[in-house]
């Protein structure tokens, strides 16, 4: 009886595989928790995160205004040298003030030239005011402003030869009463705005505004807006629905928000901007639904925003490093998009959007694995089809991720797990290969992704073809070569065709990277390597947050409630509430 019950116990390598693959698991999460905190800590030893609420041991957030301003004199390269000041008055510190404007018209012109007049697009138009024959200049870069505007209600205004009487605005300072009648009367333009710090002076003509200087004004007057080439609003390119709306985000931020003011009409939406970069500023809109999000959440947002410190933030991809969680992790943990529709509907469910000026793409935070797979469309379509177009999703997600592991597994260590009649073939196929499976995955999986990334980077009329001819060659020589037996070539591509279905771009990156690491597991330790790979994932998704919200919510922690809209989704009839994860406000959905 014994002898038959030790019969079904494994010999000695099976359990010597189980305590290195143990020792394998438990070494691993001790480097990546190490790891982890010490790039944590990292950018504290640069001065970087010292306001940041979530780090402070007494859990009292600094004031925001401070944080931002003290991250930026923190981050600014010092001018000094071995206590001598520096001579140019535009680059001093922020301790000390900035050069003011005088009044004087020649001293004023002599230090904005001084400062601006090497910039071949800076011009300098000056001409007479007729109204009391005064100096005027304005100063503007080329291409940054509406000429015509500019001409018409400005230059024609003050250049009339009308005689105009301004006595109601009589005052014991006559440029006062000039400059309140220039507003009042003269200059019908909606937005004017006087400045009389030369160095926001320089920064704002940089920035494409039009600065207007009259001889005995002490202040320089912003006319109008910047009005910077721009292309229209197109339909996104990344998320391409079959139904829905057909409109994206452009790169101008003021257009950005009128896309979300377009589709979120109502007082409950709040845009609320700040400024980044420590040498050339971009402006940031914070939105959210003030009546719906989490105030901690919001607070946490701004606090990571305002301790981000770089000379320039040129696109959201750099908020998106700045203020994650986790850098080492694979998986993103603040999501892209173009689409306006996209982000109210992640407002309305408490989350909160990001919106920098200069890129198309917004930010969504926090985020979780199943958003990753979710597609607008889910929810245009009813939800049956919508159920079953984002179960497919999860399954193609698996498949992209673990087709090669298993494979090798197969192959090379477990032929007895195939049926036979497959096996056979598969041996059949594989006479006169020389390479051992993992080899021979790898070539075709480098083969494929120099393919993917060579037809993004062609021009638009030949990338596809390319893609698709090269495959189809290289496929069909590979196998003709012997290189590559057939069954792998379909195995190959059909994990290239799952990895297109992932709506989102930078997810599909996520588990190409992850689909070599599985690859290098299962050739190590074969079915046991890739159910270890498999576990890795599972036990660092259960790990990870996105701003304090588990990564794989609702499944770990459980929550019964929001699984309505997780692999499948419920009907909208019984959506009643928001997904209580995000701690709203407002829970319900419908009042």
């Amino acid at each position: 009886m014994w002898s038959k019950v030790i019969e079904y116990f494994p010999d000695w390598k099976a359990w010597m595989q189980a305590i290195v693959m143990t020792l394998i698991a438990l070494g691993s999460y001790r480097i990546h928790g190490r790891l982890y905190k010490w790039g944590y800590n990292q950018p504290k030893q640069d001065g970087q995160q010292q306001g940041n609420s979530h780090q402070q041991g007494d859990g009292q957030p600094q004031n925001i205004a401070q944080q931002k301003v003290d991250g930026q004199q923190q981050g600014e390269n010092q001018q000094q040298n071995d206590g001598q000041q520096p001579s140019d008055p535009w680059q001093q510190p922020q301790s000390q003030p900035s050069p003011q404007l005088t009044g004087n018209y020649d001293a004023d012109m002599a230090l904005i030239k001084e400062q601006l007049g090497n910039n071949s697009d800076v011009h300098f138009r000056d001409f007479r005011i007729s109204i009391r024959n005064s100096r005027a200049v304005l100063i503007f870069v080329e291409g940054m402003q509406n000429e015509a505007l500019i001409n018409r209600q400005v230059m024609q205004n003050l250049m009339d030869n009308s005689f105009v009487k301004f006595e109601g605005y009589a005052m014991h300072n006559q440029s006062q009463a000039f400059a309140a009648y220039l507003k009042d009367k003269l200059l019908p333009i909606s937005k004017i705005s006087e400045v009389t710090d030369l160095y926001e002076l320089e920064q704002s003509i940089l920035f494409g505004f039009t600065a207007l200087l009259i001889d005995g004004l002490p202040h320089a007057l912003l006319v109008g807006e910047p009005a910077p080439k721009v292309r229209a609003i197109n339909e996104p390119t990344s998320e391409a629905l079959l139904r829905g709306p057909r409109i994206g985000f452009t790169e101008v931020l003021g257009e950005n928000t009128a896309l979300l003011r377009q589709h979120g009409r109502g007082a409950d939406l709040e845009l609320k901007m700040i400024e980044v970069g420590s040498r050339i500023k971009r402006n940031l809109v914070i939105a959210y639904m003030k009546e719906i999000v989490n105030k901690e959440l919001l607070q946490e947002v701004e606090d990571r925003i305002a301790n981000m410190n770089m000379d320039f933030i040129s696109e959201s991809g750099y908020v998106e490093q700045l203020i994650e969680d986790n850098w080492l992790s694979p998986f993103q943990q603040v999501q892209n998009t173009e689409r306006p529709d996209r982000v109210i509907s992640a407002l309305l469910e408490g989350r909160i959007g990001i919106l920098l000026d200069g890129t198309p793409f917004a930010l969504i935070v926090p985020v979780t694995f199943s958003m990753l797979l979710q597609s607008p469309e889910d929810y245009y379509e009813r939800w049956l089809p919508g159920s079953l177009l984002r179960t497919l999703r999860f399954f193609v997600a698996f498949l992209a991720l673990m087709i090669p592991a298993l494979y090798i597994s197969f192959i090379s260590f477990h032929p007895g797990l195939i049926p036979t009649e497959l096996a056979i073939t598969i041996i059949e196929t594989r006479q006169g290969v020389p390479f051992p499976s993992l080899i021979e995955v790898l070539i075709l999986e480098v083969s494929i992704e120099i393919l993917r990334e060579a037809g993004i980077r062609l021009p638009k009329p030949i990338g596809p073809a390319m893609g698709i001819v090269g495959g189809l060659i290289i496929g069909d020589a590979a196998v003709q070569a012997g290189i590559v037996s057939p069954i792998l070539v379909i195995a190959v591509a059909v994990t290239a065709i799952s990895s297109f279905a992932i709506p989102i771009y930078s997810a599909g990156i996520t588990l190409r990277i992850l689909r070599f690491s599985g690859m290098l597991f299962a050739a190590t330790l074969g079915m046991f390597g890739t159910i270890l790979f498999f576990l890795f994932i599972c036990s660092h998704l259960t790990k990870l947050k996105s701003f304090g919200v588990p990564y794989i919510t609702p499944a770990s922690p459980y929550r019964f409630n929001d699984w309505k809209d997780l692999v499948l989704r419920a009907p909208v009839t019984l959506m009643k509430r928001r997904p209580s994860m995000l701690k709203p406000q407002d829970k319900k959905r419908r009042s």
